[in-house]
């Protein structure tokens, strides 16, 4: 797993406006109903983000994060995984707190409803009238790299530790790095085995390669999930994360 379920995002900054929230019910290209939680500031300054979580799906900790966003004026959305096989309601039913709950879950995604799912809450908040920016966790980092593909039309992507290579024979980001066009930001922690620097040297040579722009940073001594107010030995690595994601988007 990765954000634990009290997990919050360590962020201070102050406010630029205030926002309002709600739990949304959104409908994926084959029909079936997700759940997604909307914040969308009162005096909107920036483009819209779609929060793709780790591999729990929507908890609390993104909840939070849409709200952090939106009070720096993004309009943002957080999406889940799971309607199909768990309903929209799940987290009042199973909580997702640990890995072999949720496994028969990640492992029942399709390609087709997962990015169908995506693709609907990019139509969500264009509706908002703003451009639509993509930022993803650990599950959600890897999705959001795969969605700098032109096909989504997105105007920017922030990937935190998505790992980067091919994964029971699904191509990762370093598999299509050719076909990745829109702006990225890579955010990771160098003490994470998972993702190790060879795959972010490779995604960045490659990056480099069809001119796409991009800025992969490697915090040294940081783990995955290192962006938690809980782990208050990384609140410098989290503190620059943060500002480089607000500088990104704007």
């Amino acid at each position: 797993m990765c954000h634990d379920l009290d997990a919050q995002p360590p962020i201070h900054s102050e406010p630029v406006t205030t926002a309002e929230s709600a739990d949304l019910r959104l409908t994926g290209a084959d029909g079936a109903l997700f759940a997604a939680y909307r914040a969308v500031p009162a005096d909107v300054s920036g483009r819209s983000v779609l929060i793709l979580p780790d591999n729990r799906g929507l908890s609390g900790f993104y909840e939070h994060l849409a709200l952090r966003l939106a009070e720096k004026g993004h309009p943002a959305l957080a999406v889940d995984y799971f309607g199909r096989t768990a309903g929209v309601d799940h987290r009042a039913r199973t909580g997702f707190d640990d890995l072999a709950t949720v496994l028969p879950h990640l492992m029942a995604l399709t390609r087709p409803g997962l990015y169908g799912d995506i693709a609907a809450g990019i139509a969500y908040l264009r509706t908002l009238g703003q451009p639509v920016a993509a930022l993803g966790f650990c599950f959600g980092g890897r999705l959001a790299f795969l969605t700098a593909d032109p096909s989504y039309g997105l105007s920017h992507v922030v990937g935190l530790y998505g790992a980067l290579d091919e994964i029971n024979g699904s191509a990762g980001p370093n598999q299509v790095a050719a076909t990745l066009t829109t702006p990225i930001l890579g955010l990771f922690g160098g003490a994470d085995p998972g993702i190790p620097a060879s795959a972010i040297d490779r995604f960045d040579q490659a990056l480099t390669a069809v001119g796409t722009p991009h800025d992969l940073v490697v915090y040294p001594d940081a783990p995955h999930s290192f962006f938690d107010l809980h782990h208050q030995e990384n609140r410098q690595a989290s503190a620059d994360a943060w500002r480089r994601i607000l500088s990104f988007l704007s």
